[in-house]
């Protein structure tokens, strides 16, 4: 009888013993399972998450290169702008100082003597106020005396050198005044500024 009850012992151990092996291979089955699943999501947002920083990454690469580019025109068109401007000041600068009082009333008297007879005998010609003073002690007799025409002196706020002249009592005019003279020049150089300082 005690052979039995240890044999019987025996076999139950046994079989606990061969139970739990076997629950502990399902639970070490189920624990790979569940590891290589788990490592796997891990993968997959990993990779989602590789994505979309890559994505932002290339947003913020895009918007940097944008903002660079648009600094880049802006910064172009301001310095064309100062450089227009700075060209301006110097071609009016220097017209001031090439229509000196000698070239004003050689370019005058030139225009005078050698303009058609059909343009009219009454010349009006508007400078500055101080050039007018000068032109009408120094000049302007002489000047009606050769040419036998009638010449009116005006001065015009608005011109700071040279001269406007009208051979028809002002209906028309010729602008030869450093402001004109300045655009026409500074107009005529700027396209070629323009080229040199053209964006790509």
């Amino acid at each position: 009888m005690a052979e039995e009850i240890k044999d019987l012992i025996a076999r139950i151990q046994q079989e606990g013993v061969m139970a739990a092996e076997k629950q502990a291979a399902q639970i070490k089955t189920e624990a790979d399972s569940m590891s290589r699943k788990i490592i796997a999501e891990a993968k997959i947002q990993a990779e989602k998450i590789i994505e979309q920083a890559n994505l932002e990454a290339k947003k913020l690469d895009d918007s940097t290169n944008a903002s660079l580019k648009q600094a880049g025109r802006d910064l172009l068109i301001s310095l064309r702008k100062e450089i227009n401007s700075m060209l301006d000041k110097l071609v009016k600068s220097n017209m001031r100082q090439v229509l000196n009082m000698e070239e004003l009333t050689r370019i005058i008297r030139d225009l005078i003597k050698n303009a058609p007879l059909s343009l009219g005998s009454q010349i009006v010609i508007s400078l500055a106020q101080q050039d007018k003073d000068k032109i009408e002690k120094e000049f302007l007799m002489q000047l009606a005396e050769e040419t036998k025409k009638q010449i009116i002196l005006n001065s015009a706020d608005g011109i700071d050198g040279g001269f406007i002249i009208s051979f028809d009592s002002g209906k028309s005019t010729f602008d030869f005044s450093t402001q004109a003279l300045a655009e026409y020049i500074a107009g005529s150089l700027k396209p070629g500024l323009n080229k040199i300082l053209k964006s790509e």
